[in-house]
């Protein structure tokens, strides 16, 4: 099968010709049609994330059709369009897996990080972590909904009732979560790059309430913001900008150092928090919740030999919303 494959950080990626995944008892193999550009990709390539599977495909949000069933493998059958996301699978023992937050098993996998990931022609999946896809969605739109749409559908919730919200960073989960918080009535914030016309006026379409640069002070204070943006300097902008009792969530699962500021901006009983992962749960609740707002993704298609590409621009911030690979042409 076709392949891009990372060896390490510093090499570039590179095209190769590998064997078809063979589904292992408890697996699927998915023949991938789509699968989406985040940006833990580049934190995997970067180095920013310890130990990844090397060499390794990446991708984390993948949509295709089960193609062959392994022994004791349950929940899909052959035919089946299938989700694939960020996580692979967990220990189902521990005390985080019993209570609902396999997303905190220390003995997590995930997909494109451990497990060869959609960056392929074939990729093999635990059908236990694997979602249906809505029927509205094509694969190339919905790719997005498995990672960008999971961890921000997480992050709202850990806002609670918050009715003005403020995201800073405006990328490929912000432009789903915008839809997401305006169908259930919150008024959203929109903090970019300071002079990022493209990503402002791509926010003023989706409906925000007020647009600025991330050195601007919203007109009023937030209830609370979500950080998408992996810019530590960016959590005290945060914990001025909300109210006493506001919650400060921190979406990535890389950041980089966070300044040190006065405890008089977190004094108040202000939350800082930070988001881990998702759940099979969280996957449930948004997949169910996404047709009915519905949430319509912006993707710009790049083909399987175009992924380094793709990773590319997503560094250098040349689009908005979320980059597909398109795998299996004419999908």
């Amino acid at each position: 099968m076709r392949a891009i494959l990372f060896d390490r950080p510093g090499r570039p990626l590179r095209e190769a010709d590998l064997p078809e995944p063979v589904p292992q008892p408890g697996q699927v193999r998915v023949r991938v049609h789509a699968c989406g550009v985040c940006r833990t990709d580049l934190h995997v390539v970067d180095g920013e994330l310890p130990d990844p599977k090397l060499p390794l495909v990446l991708g984390h949000q993948i949509v295709g059709r089960v193609e062959a069933v392994g022994p004791d493998a349950e929940g899909f059958a052959i035919g089946d369009r299938i989700g694939v996301p960020w996580l692979g699978g967990s220990c189902g023992a521990c005390r985080f897996c019993s209570t609902g937050c396999e997303n905190l098993c220390d003995a997590a996998r995930y997909t494109g990080y451990q497990i060869d990931g959609g960056f392929a022609d074939f990729c093999t999946a635990d059908p236990r972590f694997c979602f249906p896809i809505p029927e509205r969605y094509s694969d190339l739109d919905a790719a997005p909904l498995l990672c960008a749409g999971l961890i921000g559908y997480r992050a709202l919730r850990m806002t609670g009732d918050a009715e003005r919200l403020g995201f800073y960073g405006f990328g490929a989960s912000a432009h789903i979560l915008i839809q997401v918080a305006r169908f259930e009535g919150r008024e959203v914030y929109v903090f970019t790059r300071p002079g990022d016309a493209a990503a402002q006026r791509f926010a003023e379409e989706l409906g925000a309430a007020w647009v600025g640069g991330s050195d601007r002070v919203p007109p009023d204070p937030l209830d609370a913001a979500i950080v998408f943006a992996p810019v530590g300097g960016l959590v005290p902008a945060a914990l001025r900008a909300v109210r006493k009792a506001g919650v400060v969530v921190c979406a990535g699962i890389h950041m980089s150092e966070i300044p040190a500021f006065p405890y008089s901006i977190l004094w108040g009983e202000r939350v800082l928090r930070s988001v881990a992962n998702v759940t099979r749960r969280d996957g449930e609740e948004f997949l169910a919740l996404a047709p009915k707002v519905p949430v319509r993704t912006e993707i710009h298609r790049y083909s399987l030999d175009q992924a380094p590409r793709a990773l590319s621009d997503l560094r250098e911030g040349c689009f908005t919303g979320a980059a597909v690979v398109a795998v299996r042409p004419g999908d």
